[in-house]
């Protein structure tokens, strides 16, 4: 999710779920440690509980960057050993450290000694022509004597040659029985599992099968209310299901403070194009902040303008009997 899932990102998806924890784009430690970028450590307080990703497969200095994300308040650290990236590749982290299971146990360990909250690591099941079967379990076992919290498993491959960031995504085949295996062998490991989860109903059914948590990102992004807006009420149980037009409008303050600060509207309300994903007047919804966001001068009144063209939110039926 790089390059997506920033700060405004966070506080909208936040608008929608208290519960659901968020995690940051991927923060390499060389651009904390070496570059002294903390500003990438800034987050509103709101956004909790929320993880810091990190990339990177210097111990010390992944240990140095995990102190540093623990002081600014982070409430997990966690490893990338899955995003497929060219850019991530030359720098020797995201999944290539797959090859090298020894290694990403000793940063787990280095930064496990670092910091008092949970360190975690997000991976493939391989890379290239590994054997998962093979790979997987070893690699899981390597995380869980380092002392990692918890391993969430993207269940494909990631192919390192021949295929795009995107493509990772898509092409190699999902694998979720061998995910469910390792459920199985490491009762004692906290496990989730990642990729190709797309509703809500995919969730609860994983989370049935004895997962510990389940990672949703393009969905969660895209359809944002269809995932994060009733995910208190359905997986929490709690008593809440959130209103997109009160996600809108809990939105203002932030946006507000983001122009007074030299921001401009498209920073924000580009991670909101998807929230009326199947309502009358999304469309409009759409144009509307997609067209005129990026504007100089544009403000509140733009999002205004564009909540106008959606269908009010209809009233469940329960309500209506109630009423009568």
């Amino acid at each position: 999710m790089m390059d997506w899932t920033d700060s405004a990102c966070r506080v909208f998806h936040r608008a929608l779920s208290r519960r659901a924890l968020l995690y940051t784009e991927m923060v390499t430690s060389a651009a904390l440690v070496r570059g002294g970028a903390v500003h990438l450590l800034r987050h509103a307080p709101c956004e909790h509980p929320v993880a810091l990703q990190l990339g990177g497969s210097d111990p010390d200095e992944l240990a140095q960057a995990a102190r540093l994300g623990a002081e600014a308040g982070f409430d997990e650290i966690n490893l990338n050993v899955g995003c497929p990236s060219d850019r991530v590749q030359s720098g020797c982290f995201g999944a290539v450290l797959m090859r090298s299971p020894g290694l990403v146990a000793d940063c787990v360990a280095a930064m496990r000694a670092a910091v008092a909250v949970p360190v975690t690591v997000k991976c493939r099941i391989g890379v290239d022509d590994q054997d998962p079967e093979a790979v997987l379990p070893d690699f899981l076992e390597r995380m869980r004597a380092a002392g990692a919290a918890h391993v969430i498993v993207h269940a494909r491959k990631a192919w390192l040659q021949g295929l795009s960031p995107k493509e990772n995504r898509d092409v190699p085949p999902l694998d979720y029985d061998l995910v469910r295996r390792m459920r199985a062998a490491f009762p004692d490991l906290p496990l989730s599992i990642n990729g190709g989860v797309g509703t809500l109903d995919a969730v609860e059914r994983l989370l049935a099968e004895g997962f510990d948590g389940v990672m949703v990102g393009r969905a969660a992004y895209h359809r944002p209310f269809d995932i994060l807006g009733q995910a208190d009420a359905r997986i929490w149980g709690e008593d809440r299901v959130a209103s997109r037009e009160g996600a809108v409008r809990a939105m203002l303050p932030h946006i507000e403070r983001h122009l007074a600060e030299g921001g401009r509207l498209h920073q924000v309300t580009r991670h909101m194009l998807g929230l009326f994903a199947g309502r009358p007047g999304a469309r409009r919804w759409r144009q509307i902040l997609s067209e005129g966001a990026s504007r100089r001068g544009a403000g509140p009144d733009l999002l205004e303008a564009a909540l106008a063209q959606v269908a009010p939110e209809p009233v469940p039926a329960s309500a209506t009997r109630a009423a009568v």
